[in-house]
C-alpha cells in the first residue's frame, strides 16, 4: 500500500513541477516578446528620426531628407521608359539594401574579417570606422543606407536607368 501512495504523491509532484515549469517558461517567453517589441520600436524610432534629418551623402542637395529623396525617386521612376527599369531599381534597393547595408557596415567596422575578405571593394563602404563602439554602429549603418540609396537612385550615370536629377527639396514640402 505504501508503494501506491508514494507513486500518487510522486505523480502529483511531477505534475505540479511541470505546471510550474510551464508557468516559468510562459513568463520568460512573454518577457522576451516584450523585449523584442521594445527593440523593434527603438529601431523604427531611430530610422524615422534619421530619415527626417538632412542627408549627409556627398552630392545630395543641401537639406534634402531621406524621406524627400525617396519621394522624389518614386516620382522619377514613373517617368522612366521602360518603366520596369525605374521600378526595378527601387525594388532592388528595397530587397538588397538591407542586406548590403549590414554587410558593408560590418566590413567597415571589422577590416580584415571574413566579410571583408569576401566582399568586393566599393566606395559605399565607409572608411575610418574600424573598431567602432556599439553606440556608433547605428549611425554608421544609416550612413551606409544613405550612400547605397544615393548610388542606386540618385547618382547620375551614363548607363543603366536614366533617372532625372534629384529635384529641389522645396518641391516636396512635408
Amino acid at each position: 500500500m505504501a508503494k501506491v501512495g508514494s507513486q500518487k504523491t510522486a505523480t502529483k509532484l511531477e505534475f505540479r513541477r511541470s505546471k510550474d515549469d510551464r508557468r516559468i517558461l510562459s513568463l520568460y517567453l512573454e518577457n522576451r516578446l516584450e523585449y523584442n517589441n521594445n527593440s523593434c520600436m527603438r529601431i523604427l524610432i531611430f530610422i524615422g528620426y534619421k530619415a527626417n534629418q538632412p542627408m549627409t551623402v556627398t552630392g545630395a542637395l543641401d537639406g534634402i531628407t531621406y524621406v524627400e529623396f525617396i519621394q522624389d525617386r518614386l516620382d522619377a521612376a514613373k517617368t522612366i521608359k521602360p518603366s520596369q527599369c525605374g521600378w526595378g531599381m527601387i525594388l532592388s534597393l528595397a530587397t538588397l539594401g538591407p542586406i548590403y547595408s549590414v554587410v558593408y557596415t560590418d566590413v567597415a567596422i571589422h577590416p580584415g574579417g571574413f566579410l571583408d575578405k569576401v566582399t568586393a571593394p566599393d566606395p559605399d563602404i565607409p572608411t575610418g570606422v574600424a573598431g567602432a563602439t556599439w553606440y556608433e554602429i547605428p549611425g554608421i549603418w544609416w550612413d551606409v543606407v544613405e550612400r547605397l540609396s544615393w548610388t542606386m537612385l540618385g547618382k547620375q550615370t551614363s548607363f543603366g536607368c536614366q533617372f532625372r536629377p534629384v529635384a529641389n527639396n522645396e518641391y516636396y514640402p512635408l
